[in-house]
């Protein structure tokens, strides 16, 4: 047993001493185990878990959640103080000297009366202290291990802050209109490379048109995904309820089910 008091209530310190000890020779085997990539996937689902309890508004799930991600960010702490690269103390005071920096119209004399101004500062001071020189560094720096939806939202983002982007929310609908003709030349001439290519841009061009919008793609996609789940649960209800496999019906017969699940959700909205 390893040397440890507890407590009613525990603070941030005590969190950093129990993920020593259990890193220790004397702690889990298992913790000890561990390093930066055995639990990379782990420091996703915890940050997707807090994301569901956000939408969940469920303050309690929240709050547990966010323990689960301030563990991983404690032991991967860990692991870099124990191969003496950094520690704890070094990544708060890292981030506090950055929001500082930042900040300079709360901690120093800039002026930013309003948001736009804020984010305009913010760019121009996060350019300087990262060594980007050009506009395609910024774009280059959204890290590529973001889900690709919400990485083209970003992309696009920083494009339009350069001075690239549609001159009005009609130019951007537009050219999902062009980028779907494309894609219909490449499936009549059965051009795969560039049928993959086409979808893409296709994908892109819809994610331009719902920034200018004002709609958050990635949450509007969510939205259709948790829409289109509940609709084909109620298919199957009714098709189960008539003792019918609904894998065995002809796709014209399962629509009548489908737009019969659609009715009844849209009723019971309304």
């Amino acid at each position: 047993m390893v040397d440890f008091q507890q407590k009613n209530n525990y603070s941030i310190d005590d969190l950093l001493t129990i993920v020593r000890l259990l890193r220790s020779e004397g702690g889990c085997p298992w913790d000890r185990e561990q390093t930066h990539k055995s639990i990379r996937n782990d420091f996703l689902e915890e940050t997707c878990e807090v994301l569901e309890a956000i939408d969940c508004e469920n303050t309690e799930l929240l709050r547990e959640e966010l323990g689960d991600v301030l563990l991983q960010v404690v032991f991967h702490c860990r692991i870099e103080e124990e191969n003496k690269s950094f520690t704890f103390d070094e990544v708060c005071d890292e981030i506090c000297k950055k929001l500082i920096i930042r900040h300079p119209h709360v901690f120093g004399d800039v002026v930013a009366e309003n948001t736009d101004q804020v984010l305009k500062n913010w760019d121009a001071i996060k350019m300087e202290t990262k060594g980007q020189n050009t506009y395609t560094d910024t774009l280059r720096s959204v890290a590529a291990t973001l889900p690709a939806l919400m990485r083209a939202q970003k992309v696009g983002k920083r494009a339009m802050r350069a001075g690239m982007d549609f001159s009005c929310k009609e130019d951007a609908i537009a050219c999902i209109t062009a980028e779907k003709a494309e894609l219909d030349r490449a499936v009549a001439n059965n051009d795969t490379v560039n049928i993959e290519e086409e979808i893409g841009d296709l994908l892109f061009s819809c994610v331009n048109a719902a920034r200018h919008l004002g709609v958050d793609a990635e949450l509007a996609l969510k939205a259709s995904t948790d829409k289109f789940i509940k609709r084909f649960a109620l298919t199957e209800e009714l098709t189960v309820a008539d003792n019918i496999d609904m894998k065995e019906l002809p796709i014209k017969e399962l629509d009548i089910y489908w737009d019969k699940a659609k009715k009844i959700i849209d009723s019971e909205e309304f």
